[in-house]
């Protein structure tokens, strides 16, 4: 299953409505959407959708800034998604 993320920034008036979009269109069946800083560690839906993935799952987000933007947190998050047994792509 397609499992898409989409992020906006929490201080920001930012829609997550161009995410959605483009994560529908890329054939996401569930779309885990947060308001929170991509620099900040504490982003329940995020870990919500790393602990329900199932094994096959593919994780999408419509742009590597949406998931973080942290090199270190970006590896621990691959290495969650690769420890599920799922997939990810942009």
């Amino acid at each position: 299953m397609l499992v898409g993320y989409a992020r906006v920034s929490k201080t920001d008036d930012q829609d997550p409505g161009l995410q959605r979009r483009a994560l529908k269109a890329a054939g996401c069946n569930r779309i885990a959407e947060e308001r929170a800083s991509g620099g900040r560690w504490g982003r329940p839906e995020l870990h919500r959708l790393l602990g329900e993935l199932d094994e096959g799952d593919i994780v999408v987000v419509w742009n590597l800034d949406r998931l973080t933007r942290s090199l270190k947190d970006m590896l621990l998050i691959l290495e969650k998604i690769e420890a599920a047994g799922a997939g990810f792509r942009y």
